[in-house]
């Protein structure tokens, strides 16, 4: 049996540096030679659309920035030649229904299947299965609950839903060798799972997924062998020029074989410019280390639940003067003064309380609800 061999990429999203170079297609000036010569040395190439492609603005009423693409920039976006583009992010609503339905539209005209989005709950939860010499490989994804979620009746992204997606991946095991999730979650510039997180993603594998890649955090993470499968806790992003930072800037491909047993290997590339590129060897090293580092943490009694407490402690408080109703400015002179302000405002019983109507689920479903109307009569 010859085996298939699979790439796995983070997200894809032209921005304004680089619409143009997108739309000429011109992808040499935004992927170094040796990298393209990998991506197209396997056989199938899997990516997460980060962005609507459209030319109508319609931006969404939501918490963080409406992401848009032209449709040309698909010209450069189809010479990365992707077998399945997944669409189940917190970002492919951003220009309402129409955005989505024109980049559902436009990738069946270019002939590129996609995943994890459709024009209602249903469809959206859809799987791929990728099929050579009767091995069968199946793709899975979905996303946390955010903005961009699909309804009955409504388009958008597949949710993450414990009570259907973990049915859904035992349902496409069934009828394939082998199966890939890819899960649009996790904290953004986190490098470790939340204990949530990992539970989450153990019990993926626990319903038959091989490998399952998280791929919203932005940046390279860490990977765990659970049972024969493998988690991925943030691989970064593929091609996606937003920003500059110690988190941005480097990137793991996944390279996975199937055949009779199943391999994975990590390749690192850097962001360089508008663009990416294989790093020097040292680099590698340096990268590969880091993130090996991590994982041999995770893999520590406590490790996981200690070093989210930290990162809560250090960001909680954002969290907190936001329920208090604190804008942009006043959030940022409260944490200037180490929270004095908001730690005020929440006695002992109101943080009780705000815990029982987060935790609770009786309570979270009704104030989510009544948050929903609210909104939709504004």
């Amino acid at each position: 049996m010859n085996p298939i061999i699979i790439i796995i990429g983070g997200d894809i999203a032209p921005t304004k540096s680089n619409y143009s170079v997108f739309a000429e297609g011109n992808m040499k000036a935004l992927i170094d030679d040796k990298l393209l010569a990998l991506l197209y040395s396997v056989d199938y190439r899997i990516f997460n659309l980060e962005v609507p492609l459209t030319d109508a603005e319609k931006p969404i009423r939501k918490d963080g920035p409406n992401l848009i693409a032209p449709i040309s920039t698909l010209n450069g976006i189809k010479l990365l030649n992707p077998t399945v583009l997944g669409l189940a992010n917190n970002h492919i609503l951003d220009q309402d229904e129409q955005g989505l339905y024109q980049t559902m539209e436009q990738l069946s005209k270019n002939k590129i299947n996609y995943v994890g989005a459709g024009q209602d709950l249903k469809n959206a939860a859809k799987p791929e299965i990728i099929e050579k010499d009767g091995l069968k490989v199946g793709i899975y994804a979905c996303a946390e609950n955010e903005f961009s979620i699909a309804e009955e009746s409504k388009a958008g992204a597949n949710p993450f839903d414990p009570l259907e997606s973990l049915d859904h991946i035992a349902g496409l095991k069934s009828k394939c060798d082998f199966v890939i999730v890819l899960y649009h979650g996790g904290k953004e510039l986190y490098r470790y799972p939340s204990p949530y997180l990992q539970k989450v993603c153990r019990k993926m594998v626990e319903k038959g997924a091989d490998i399952v890649v998280c791929q919203h955090s932005h940046c390279i993470g860490a990977f765990e062998k659970y049972f024969n499968s493998v988690i991925v806790y943030g691989q970064g992003n593929f091609l996606f020029d937003l920003t500059d930072n110690e988190f941005w800037n480097t990137s793991l491909i996944i390279k996975a074989t199937f055949g009779d047993k199943m391999s994975v290997d990590y390749i690192p590339f850097c962001k360089k410019g508008i663009g990416i590129g294989l790093p020097e060897s040292n680099m590698i090293e340096v990268i590969l280390e880091a993130f090996y580092e991590r994982s041999r943490n995770i893999s520590l009694s406590g490790f996981v639940e200690t070093e989210y407490e930290k990162f809560c402690i250090n960001n909680g408080l954002y969290y907190l003067s936001t329920f208090a109703g604190f804008g942009k400015i006043p959030r940022k002179i409260d944490g200037l003064l180490n929270g004095i302000i908001t730690r005020q405002i929440y006695s002992l019983n109101k943080l009780n309380m705000l815990q029982n109507f987060i935790e609770c689920e009786a309570h979270r479903e009704l104030f989510l609800r009544y948050l929903h109307v609210k909104r939709k009569e504004k």
